[in-house]
């Protein structure tokens, strides 16, 4: 069955609505409710970005609302699927500040469909926390625009420092995706940090989101001998591109971002990616306390399902925005505002967050080795710039890693009077849409 676009599909068993728009957003809902808006990818390519965002959201607010709310109140989550579209993300963002007067907007996950959002958001002054968008344009749209995760200069750095500093090579290949300002930034970014700690890039090759044949390019590669190929994609490129370099002859480990993390990366890449690494924001092995309670609280509420790190960030989006809420002078849309800016050591847990002048989260990022069946290692943790010195904190670790079997469907109760989760967005059917994983489709705008 299609899936509703954004633009038609509502949440159903609203509590009611404020018949008048508001400048800077209001609480919405009934008398004892503040609603807050989601806008996420729960079908389309990309629909294992927005099914763990939307279920880590869902999971944070029922945990406050079970702990009292904020100020007596419950937090409503109404969330909207965009499709992996981004003029369906811009449709969404106008229909829930305007239609339902959302306090405050959490997503996007994709930078591209944030940057459809962000000026809906700034223009009517609406709080929007995007959980993992990480490309820089996003927060310059305006003052009421923050993330929750590290942006793309420092991953750049990251698997730089880690490539030369942990692995000690010093010869590079990179293939970039150059109609993806995400692929084409890391690349950029992991180039200017690799070159100055003393690396080589010894063949820089591209292709365009839709191609499935990389062979010439890879064998470009190939006769340059690099000792790492970078690869700053997502999942669904990625594992194509693993399969193909090492059809071609090339036993240099891979490199890459974020976008590499989905339960779908190793179905599609299988072998051809163990002994390879990326960056990322957190991992379930990472032995801190604050993560292995937030693994087994998301375990027990999706039937043993493992938080992937797209479900960590929107974690700590969701209750970095409900710390300002309760932190805020009042429960409007500039006093939320205020308080986000002033974020410093909120604990989440994908690190302590402190909003920097621009809005962007500071905070570490940890390397993960695709290991043995596609399990995730934890390799340690990297420092910002300023702050890093030596190797990533931590050791290796092997449990079970964080990738999983696809997420069974089905509903996961909240307090009243929170919508029924299956009543708030689809993500529980996009688990079992069959949407094709391995062939790229359309744009992806992931970052």
């Amino acid at each position: 069955m299609r899936q509703i676009p954004a633009r038609l599909l509502l949440c159903a068993l609203l509590i009611g609505c404020k018949s008048k728009e508001q400048s800077g957003g209001g609480t919405g809902g009934g008398q004892g409710t503040i609603v807050v808006g989601e806008v996420g990818s729960m079908t389309g390519t990309e629909a294992t970005f927005g099914v763990s965002s939307d279920r880590a959201i869902q999971l944070a607010s029922s945990e406050l609302n079970a702990a009292g709310g904020i100020r007596g109140k419950q937090i409503q989550i109404i969330a909207l699927d965009d499709e992996g579209k981004p003029e369906e993300a811009a449709t969404a963002a106008t229909r829930l500040i305007a239609s339902e007067h959302v306090i405050a907007l959490l997503g996007e996950v994709a930078s591209t469909r944030s940057l459809f959002m962000a000026p809906k958001a700034q223009a009517n002054k609406v709080p929007m926390v995007s959980p993992s968008s990480t490309n820089p344009k996003v927060t310059q749209v305006g003052d009421y625009i923050f993330r929750a995760c590290f942006i793309d200069p420092f991953q750049g750095y990251v698997m730089a420092k880690f490539v030369h500093d942990n692995l000690k090579l010093s010869k590079a290949a990179i293939l970039k995706d150059v109609r993806n300002d995400y692929s084409v930034g890391l690349a950029q970014n992991f180039t200017e940090s690799f070159v100055r700690m003393g690396g080589k890039v010894v063949a820089n090759e591209s292709y365009s989101n839709g191609d499935v044949d990389f062979k010439a390019q890879l064998t470009n590669i190939r006769n340059a001998h690099p000792e790492v190929l970078y690869v700053p994609g997502y999942y669904t490129d990625v594992g194509l591109i693993a399969r193909q370099a090492r059809e071609a002859g090339i036993t240099a480990p891979m490199a890459g971002g974020d976008g590499w993390d989905s339960e779908k990366l190793y179905e599609i890449g299988g072998a051809a990616l163990e002994g390879s690494y990326f960056s990322n924001h957190y991992s379930v092995d990472d032995p801190s306390p604050r993560i292995t309670e937030f693994v087994a609280r998301f375990k027990k509420a999706y039937g043993g399902q493992l938080p992937d790190s797209l479900a960590a960030q929107a974690y700590d989006a969701a209750g970095m925005l409900f710390d300002a809420m309760k932190r805020a002078t009042e429960l409007t849309g500039p006093a939320i505002r205020d308080a986000l800016a002033q974020t410093k050591g909120y604990k989440g847990v994908t690190g302590d967050i402190t909003m920097d002048q621009n809005r962007n989260a500071s905070k570490p990022a940890v390397v993960l080795k695709v290991g043995k069946g596609g399990k995730y290692e934890f390799q340690g943790r990297i420092a910002p710039e300023d702050t890093a010195t030596g190797a990533p904190e931590g050791s290796p670790k092997k449990t079970e890693g964080n990738t999983a079997p696809n997420p069974a469907p089905g509903n996961v109760p909240t307090p009243t009077p929170m919508p029924e989760l299956g009543a708030t967005s689809p993500a529980a059917a996009a688990a079992n849409t069959g949407q094709p994983q391995g062939v790229p489709s359309g744009e992806h705008p992931k970052k």
